[in-house]
């Protein structure tokens, strides 16, 4: 799921808990230490100990030079991976539980991209429109060379692990049924995948392989025992004191010397002294506010509200007796609280500059009302750094990059939309609509009943008599204005391209006044694809690909769009 794939790294720009992945600019460790802190470089040291083990020391930069490093000045998301593809610099990409055929924006791109591949892997529970990129209606599969294997993997149900959601809490998942067919867990897949790269890279001496060749992966069979396999690497990302191999109970254990090793610093503790924190059902919760502290664990460190010093004033006193989460209990001489405490050293009261930092994993040690590029400064070497985000220290509002309006905050910019976004970036295909071509403003989003791509739910027969295929919403004033019923199908274009659909007319679409014009949105689904039990047109032949300046997150929720009626 989201929260935990992000977790373990699944952005381009981290590794596993959300460390600074090295660029060009970090060919040593102690230049990713002085752009990073010391504090990141001790976490840092631990995942490098994790996953190199006894190979891994000071002397050697704990193998810091065996880590790939990426151009940092070069955008390397989702988005641009298929921009690459298209251009021949991308030749193998492996697709893993997600399906880019349907979710990304601007889907023409995609597809280009997958066909000039050399190979695709897909390791999914169904064959979906990713994997089946070659079937798309109107290609022809003798002109697409690109060569594609399928893994089959088990469902989340038919196999053991954990489960994160936003707030942080890990729950152990039980395994249900056993997989189905030839299908194998993800974790039962990528362990025989890996065994087989390393025998292949055994004997080589070329020393950019050490970094296969050291690698440790001593997690046993997950044929004979996927429990035990699963929660072998669990206690990995939570880590172990080398020196007496006791599982770290939490992050206050982890030293930065080498004599502790942790995968994922802010999971230290969902397995601490051996006990599976993620698997408890406590239902207690003392303090009647929601925290439940024994059931599951959350990271970091069991806090389940970040920050919570800063709900107590300088006396260390809650601000709302009413709702205390935490407070300094003078009898004890120490933080104490129906959540865990979130300060460095619990004994150190609220007058003493620990205790004055409630909000201690920035740099600061206090909370921000803007940011600012600073660095904390501990025994000459830099702590921690805080940077600003590429298009400034404050929000700003910007029209998107297709917008029905102008920009009325930022009149007279060379652009409407954030001069800090890329757009277009590949012209012939990123075209920029405008209203008086595509007067309508396009939203999407997911259903009760389908969610995102669809591969799962739309190949549940249930779900599909409940909504069996895609739709577009508009109002009845719009409805009037084209000359559509419900039911009619209506043709939806943008400069990306156009799809056919019917319209549900409805009362909750109303028409929007902006800058004193009438203005019409629209809305959509794009859960359906041409695989599953149930098919339709893909909403996001339609959606703009435009991406924010930080994450790059794509413009999901604003595009302009024309309606006709068929």
């Amino acid at each position: 799921n989201v929260q935990s794939s992000t977790d373990y790294g699944i952005m381009f720009q981290y590794y596993p808990a959300y460390l600074s992945y090295p660029t060009h600019t970090d060919d040593t460790l102690a230049k990713w230490t002085h752009h990073n802190g010391t504090f990141r470089a001790k976490f840092l040291k631990n995942l490098l100990k994790a996953w190199f083990g006894d190979a891994a020391n000071a002397g050697n930069d704990y193998l810091f030079n065996a880590l790939p490093i990426r151009n940092g000045t070069h955008n390397d998301s989702l988005y641009v991976m298929f921009e690459k593809a298209i251009e021949g610099k991308m030749k193998c990409i492996y697709v893993c539980g997600q399906n880019p055929q349907m979710t990304n924006a601007n889907l023409t791109i995609v597809n280009k991209g997958l066909k000039n591949l050399n190979t695709l892997i897909v390791q999914d529970v169904f064959v979906n429109e990713t994997a089946a990129f070659w079937e798309r209606p109107g290609d022809n599969p003798a002109d697409i060379q690109t060569e594609v294997i399928f893994m089959p993997a088990a469902s989340y149900l038919e196999r053991c692990g954990t489960m994160t959601n936003s707030m942080r809490m890990i729950q152990w998942r039980m395994k249900g049924p056993d997989p189905t067919n030839d299908s194998r867990p993800d974790y039962w897949i990528c362990d025989k995948l890996w065994k087989r790269i390393v025998e292949l890279y055994k004997d080589s001496t070329d020393p950019k392989d050490n970094t296969i060749k050291l690698l440790t992966w001593n997690y046993g069979d997950p044929e004979a025992n996927g429990e035990a396999y699963v929660e072998n690497i669990m206690k990995e990302c939570n880590g172990y004191d080398l020196k007496d191999g006791h599982l770290l109970r939490g992050i206050r254990e982890i030293r930065d010397d080498g004599t502790t090793m942790a995968g994922m610093w802010i999971f230290t503790g969902v397995y601490g002294d051996g006990v599976h924190m993620a698997k408890r059902r406590g239902q207690e919760d003392n303090g009647n506010m929601g925290i439940y502290p024994n059931y599951a664990w959350v990271w970091p460190d069991n806090i389940h509200m970040l920050y919570n010093r800063a709900s107590c004033d300088e006396n260390g006193k809650p601000v709302r007796p009413d709702q205390a989460l935490v407070w300094w209990d003078e009898a004890k001489g120490m933080w104490d609280g129906y959540d865990v405490p979130d300060v460095g050293d619990r004994t150190q009261g609220p007058t003493t500059p620990g205790g004055q930092k409630p909000f201690r994993m920035n740099g600061e040690g206090i909370g921000r009302l803007f940011a600012a590029e600073y660095s904390d400064v501990e025994n000459g070497e830099t702590r921690d750094h805080s940077y600003v985000p590429v298009d400034g220290p404050l929000p700003e509002f910007y029209e998107p990059v297709e917008s029905p309006t102008k920009n009325m905050m930022n009149e007279g910019q060379k652009t409407e939309f954030n001069p800090c976004v890329i757009y277009p970036r590949v012209p012939e295909l990123q075209k920029i609509g405008t209203p008086d071509e595509y007067p309508y403003v396009l939203c999407t989003s997911s259903l009760t009943e389908h969610w995102c791509s669809g591969t799962i739910t739309r190949n549940i027969p249930y779900l599909n008599e409940l909504v069996k295929e895609p739709f577009i919403e508009i109002s009845e004033q719009l409805a009037a204005k084209i000359g559509v019923r419900a039911g009619d199908r209506v043709r939806v274009s943008t400069t990306r391209g156009a799809i056919e659909i019917k319209a549900m007319v409805t009362k909750r679409a109303q028409p929007l006044t902006i800058n004193g014009v009438e203005t019409h949105m629209v809305w959509m689904p794009y859960n359906w694809g041409f695989k599953g039990l149930s098919t339709g047109p893909s909403g996001n032949y339609l959606t703009i690909d435009a991406l924010d300046p930080n994450v790059q997150e794509q413009e999901f929720k604003a595009c302009l769009v024309n309606v006709e009626r068929v």
